[in-house]
């Protein structure tokens, strides 16, 4: 099955490509999109893959869902698009930086520009049902997601892997720590930031590991 994603990737996910649970996801896919209001648009669907190489990745953050709501999702996990209202978790995610950093809170919740620096914000569900949450979950996307982190987990090394939340914590366990950088939180939504991800101060965190790799840190 021929997959339009970024050339770096579609070589390390190319045996994914044909096997049965793919071929079936994309089958449910394609029906979603010409039957339904599906999110991110159909051509932003990679977009993590797209800004982001297989080896230019530094930091992995990983995202459940895309937004579900008109206009917000384009394919990076916990981004809106230029002018799309700040959503709760990542007006969070804003306020750690600044408390961590002391960077300003940024006009935009485009995070594009992490994602040019090495940052994969990648959702493990990549697509969604307009306003019906999870309506993509167990398709076969996670199997897909959790192929792309297993193939940067064991091919190389010095990434940091920020997880929040029970659901990305899981995916500590085919994550070596001694080849890379395992930070764990709480989900940074209203539900459960103030039990631990306000505080974390991952962004100093990884940006200290990476300079300490000699590699170059991300301007958050």
């Amino acid at each position: 099955m021929d997959v339009k994603i970024e050339p770096t990737w579609k070589n390390q996910l190319s045996d994914e490509f044909n096997k049965e649970y793919f071929v079936k996801l994309t089958d449910f896919v394609r029906d979603e999109y010409k039957t339904k209001a599906v999110f991110p648009p159909a051509k932003l669907i990679f977009n993590a893959f797209e800004h982001t190489p297989f080896d230019k990745v530094k930091v992995v953050i990983l995202g459940q869902d895309p937004y579900h709501n008109i206009g917000q999702a384009h394919g990076l996990s916990f981004s809106v698009n230029e002018g799309v209202r700040f959503p709760p978790s990542l007006i969070n995610i804003f306020k750690e930086i600044n408390s961590d950093l002391g960077v300003p809170v940024p006009q935009s919740g485009d995070l594009t520009r992490w994602a040019d620096q090495g940052v994969l914000l990648l959702n493990a569900t990549l697509t969604v049902q307009a306003h019906i949450a999870g309506s993509h979950q167990k398709k076969g996307w996670e199997t897909f997601t959790d192929a792309a982190i297993k193939k940067l987990a064991d091919n190389r090394e010095n990434i940091v892997f920020m997880l929040w939340g029970a659901y990305a914590q899981k995916k500590a366990a085919f994550i070596d720590p001694d080849k890379h950088l395992i930070l764990k939180a709480v989900h940074p939504s209203p539900l459960s930031a103030h039990g631990g991800f306000f505080g974390c101060k991952h962004f100093s965190q990884a940006n200290n590991y990476l300079q300490s790799r000699g590699l170059e840190s991300i301007n958050w």
